[in-house]
């Protein structure tokens, strides 16, 4: 697992010794729980001696542009004022902003003030302050209320949200007391929270109807225009076998029109997959680049080794060695569990088939 990233930022040198003993407290342990942290400094009285501490020389605005860039949380250690001025040309939206945190000189207090839920700003404070014995002070309404908060368990559980705006309905309706009710495709472990509840109906149309917060991977809009919420699980992925030469544009058009009739979400692919002999597929390469879709691939003979019946070819087999390239690579890549959706779709050169992977929600830790 890579370590996550932090930004840490000092103006004086009682900031500066600060934000040395955080580096330390984050980084103690396994890689997979520590963090790697970049400690920067404008403190006037710095001389460059700390081999792991950069002298800040461009602007503030300057700094914290390039840190936004990199899609890193960033911590201020000093004032909020200055953490707020630097940030507030950047802060676009609660689903693209960067988390932003501020300590206080004394290590007193840690704060975040940018994306304390979907960037888990609320939870990296509330890290920092167990570490360094400081207070964490969260201010977001359901987490002081100890309330669900619909864009946390969406972060937790790598759903996408589609309609940003329904995070402010859905916590309002929560928040007044009121229940949410929820439908969605597939299961879920643990035990819902308090206000929300499940649509039980036994008719899947009459159940959406009943519903403010769906999670599938279908699209839905069309027929339900009351939802307030749509969050989409990585439930497919898309097997593709082509001759070589085929550009992204055709492939995307076979592609778009099998999603399109089966009503699949392209936020709900996980990635693409396909033989080895295409991984530099130009192409699909372009494909997977352009959706911000992995790009697996399997040799002959992993593919051969996936159990199920599967559309068989045996010029395919001639050529590349294994009977069917699309179906085996998209049900390897989706796991145990999976189903395929699509079988074998061919047109103009280009092979295509679906598989969707086994998925479910976690309440645990919510």
């Amino acid at each position: 697992m890579e370590r996550r990233k932090i930004n840490i930022i000092s103006f004086t040198g009682q900031g500066l010794e600060l934000s040395k003993e955080l580096k330390k407290s984050m980084e103690k342990g396994g890689k997979e729980e520590s963090f790697l942290t970049s400690l920067y400094t404008k403190w006037s009285g710095y001389q460059g001696e700390a081999r792991d501490v950069k002298a800040c020389k461009e602007s503030l605005s300057e700094w914290a542009e390039h840190c936004f860039s990199q899609k890193h949380p960033v911590i201020f250690i000093g004032a909020c004022a200055i953490a707020v001025r630097t940030i507030a040309p950047l802060i676009k939206n609660k689903l693209e902003d960067v988390p932003v945190l501020v300590i206080d000189e004394q290590g007193n207090f840690v704060i975040p003030i940018l994306s304390g839920h979907y960037g888990g700003a609320n939870e990296l404070a509330e890290e920092i302050a167990g570490k360094m014995n400081m207070t964490a002070v969260i201010t977001t309404a359901t987490d002081v209320n100890g309330l669900f908060a619909v864009d946390v368990f969406a972060r937790k559980n790598e759903l996408t949200i589609a309609n940003k705006e329904g995070i402010k309905q859905i916590s309002s309706k929560i928040l007044d007391g009121e229940s949410v009710t929820l439908w969605m495709d597939g299961i879920y472990e643990g035990e819902l929270p308090k206000r929300l509840l499940l649509s039980k109906e036994d008719n899947e149309s009459a159940g959406r109807q009943k519903a403010s917060i769906i999670i599938s991977p279908y699209h839905y809009e069309e027929e339900l225009p009351h939802v307030k919420l749509y969050l989409i699980p990585k439930a497919f992925v898309i097997g593709i076998g082509c001759r070589k030469g085929k550009s992204v544009e055709e492939i995307g058009e076979v592609l778009e029109e099998h999603l399109k009739e089966l009503k699949i979400r392209k936020e709900a692919v996980l990635g693409i997959a396909s033989i080895d002999l295409k991984k530099e597929e130009e192409g699909i390469c372009r494909l997977a680049e352009k959706y911000g879709w992995g790009f697996t691939t399997f040799s002959k003979e992993e593919l051969m080794q996936v159990p199920g019946n599967y559309t068989s070819s045996g010029f395919v087999k001639a050529v590349v060695g294994v009977d069917n390239v699309c179906e085996r690579s998209a049900m390897a890549a989706c796991g145990n569990g999976a189903s395929l959706i699509l079988e074998k779709q061919a047109k103009n050169g280009i092979a295509i088939a679906i598989g969707m992977r086994k998925w479910s929600v976690n309440f645990h830790e919510i």
